[in-house]
């Protein structure tokens, strides 16, 4: 029945919890970068980032204990007592929509400390100003205390909150200090001067975007890094030996990961002013090997979804398109930079330019003679089994839902297939070990059948930009053979496609190693039987287990003498118990690369002819029983 009764009013707080991907996308445990804690943490930095760009602030002080609680202090001029329970209680209310407080801000939509506010079961803030101290507590949204007294310390804000990890939100979750210290780089690459203190450690760039290619390239530069600057951008790039574009694109300090109307305008006019300076080439040939980044300072931004990692806005200060100011800054400093030094620099980028056209016109006559070859034999991409929905369908809801397994043999593949969600999920079946591409040309992988299919499936022969899948899983046993067979895939990715790893796109499956279960009748501890909600119909309460810690924790809770299952590979587990792992509670890893990482360097270990190193790193990585 659909009554007035179905109608609810949900308050600021209330609304927030209840609908927690409309203001920070996805939740997570904390393991990959763009999950939710980040998102509370980065809207709180943001705020005293803000502050130092108002020169009111110098240095911000960070401690995350037990990675789980958070401390945030800065030494700013303090949020306006008067309106300190607005400013982290009541939605779309904020400083940051007056221009004149703070200009070019991130913050403009009057939800962040609200949205740290509600997703935290503590949160506290205290505004210092003037002698004195107004402390605000909250639980779940709701507040608990509230006090004014006088004070020594110095003006400012502090904050400390404990995402809440309750299981529909943050459950199980923790800090990894990778994922914060690179967030903590990016502030200080684009805030020259700013000190940010996190766990005793110092993080500070003198350099801005010049430090970031530093640190991130994977491949020594062919020529030394160019760092023009002007008065709202900055740019750096150089070329590196590899394929593909890497990209680094902020706007107000914000890292924009899905980059923007910014980005877009950098790649266009970058390629543009280098053939216009050669008077020749192709942008797919100049822009190979490009490792850049780009900051520009905006008003009022506009971004395309509340977790801010793409700029809409299409006009910058007065009136200006952002392609235009992008543009000018480009083919003045560019083209100024190429001249001065034609003789280093542009001598250099030309010559690798020249071999990036004459191996692509060499993987045209492949790509050609595959198709070809195809098109002879009726073959549509055997190894697939396709969804519905895919990662360049940008108008549909779901796109980013979508995913590709990775599998190996027809057991595997058949177990995915059975229970796949057709809607979003896709299946591309290996045949077997595949090509060890460490050290081999794009022509010669290729050439090689199953990864000719496998890029045609992700439709990245000519780029990244028209992936058809969010998420690539690769799925293999866990044992010897699976174990390489995930190697040599990931190698094709890290020698062909480095950008489909360092965008976040490739995973690995976890799958469980063991099945414990026993009667419900047997089972002597009743705490496990009434946790179990979904299984009532059961006989057998079941647990899967990924780990041996979690086996001996699952035999203890399922008591006495339960059934034990060692699943020795992806095909012996059945269809109606895959549904499981690659369902809402999948347990995915994903495949990353740090600033220290050197591909090259990492290849030639792993892949190389060091076949006892090989080996001693596959059988240190596996699970055994």
């Amino acid at each position: 029945m659909y009554t007035d009764d179905n109608i609810r009013h949900l308050s600021n707080m209330e609304h927030i919890r209840t609908r927690p991907g409309m203001y920070i996308g996805r939740l997570g445990d904390g393991t990959l970068s763009e999950d939710g804690i980040y998102v509370l943490l980065k809207e709180v930095v943001d705020n005293s980032v803000d502050e130092f760009r108002m020169n009111a602030v110098k240095r911000i002080d960070i401690t995350i204990d037990s990675n789980q609680y958070v401390t945030v202090r800065d030494y700013g001029r303090g949020i306006p007592q008067g309106k300190l329970v607005e400013a982290v209680s009541v939605l779309n209310t904020g400083g940051k929509y007056d221009t004149k407080a703070f200009k070019k801000s991130v913050g403009l939509n009057g939800v962040g400390l609200k949205a740290v506010n509600a997703l935290s079961s503590h949160f506290e803030v205290k505004s210092i100003r003037d002698g004195r101290v107004r402390h605000l507590v909250f639980e779940k949204g709701i507040i608990k205390n509230d006090r004014t007294e006088v004070t020594s310390e110095r003006n400012g804000t502090y904050i400390f909150f404990i995402p809440d990890n309750d299981e529909k939100l943050f459950n199980h979750f923790a800090f990894h200090e990778d994922n914060v210290e690179t967030m903590l780089h990016h502030y200080t690459y684009l805030n020259n001067g700013l000190v940010i203190v996190f766990n005793d450690k110092n993080f500070q760039s003198k350099k801005g975007l010049y430090d970031l290619l530093v640190d991130r390239l994977a491949n020594d530069p062919l020529y030394p890094i160019v760092h023009p600057k002007g008065e709202d951008i900055e740019i750096a790039f150089t070329h590196v030996h590899q394929y593909g574009e890497e990209y680094y694109s902020f706007v107000n300090g914000q890292y924009t990961s899905l980059g923007g109307t910014h980005l877009t305008a950098f790649k266009e006019h970058f390629a543009r002013t280098v053939r216009d300076y050669f008077k020749k080439y192709e942008y797919i040939d100049i822009r190979n090997g490009l490792v850049a980044a780009i900051a520009i300072n905006v008003e009022e931004p506009m971004f395309e979804s509340s977790t801010k990692v793409k700029l809409g806005s299409s006009f910058g200060k007065e009136g200006e398109t952002i392609n235009k100011y992008v543009a000018d800054f480009i083919k003045t400093n560019v083209d100024n930079y190429l001249r001065i030094h034609k003789n280093d620099c542009a001598s250099i980028m030309e010559k690798y330019i020249k071999e990036n056209a004459k191996e692509r016109k060499e993987m045209e006559g492949v790509s050609r003679k595959v198709r070809e070859r195809n098109k002879r034999i009726n073959l549509h991409n055997p190894n697939l089994r396709d969804c519905r929905v895919h990662y360049n369908d940008f108008k549909d809801k779901l796109r980013e839902e979508s995913m590709i397994f990775i599998t190996e043999g027809n057991s595997a593949s058949g177990s995915i297939t059975k229970v796949q969600n057709v809607n979003t999920q896709a299946v591309f079946s290996l045949r077997g070990k595949t090509l060890n591409c460490y050290g081999k040309s794009k022509k010669v992988c290729f050439e090689n059948q199953e990864f000719n299919f496998l890029q045609s499936a992700l439709n990245v022969e000519n780029g990244i930009e028209n992936l058809r899948y969010n998420k690539i899983i690769i799925a293999t046993d866990a044992d010897y053979d699976g174990m390489h067979i995930r190697l040599l895939v990931i190698t094709f990715f890290l020698q062909i496609y480095p950008e489909l790893v360092r965008t976040g796109h490739v995973y690995v499956l976890q799958t469980p190693l063991f099945r414990v279960r026993n009667k419900r009748t047997k089972i002597r501890n009743l705490k496990s039987i009434n946790k179990v909600s979904h299984d009532k119909k059961s006989d057998f309460i079941t647990r899967y287990c990924y780990t041996e810690q979690e086996r001996l924790k699952a035999i203890r809770d399922l008591g006495p003498e339960p059934e034990i299952t060692r699943f020795k590979g992806l095909g012996e587990i059945s269809p109606d118990e895959f549904s499981h792992f690659i369902g809402q509670e999948m347990r995915i890893e994903q495949v990353t690369l740090h600033k220290n990482d050197k591909i090259p360097q990492i290849l030639e270990y792993y892949m190389g002819q060091n076949t006892r190193e090989r080996q001693e790193f596959i059988i240190d990585n596996l699970i055994v029983e």
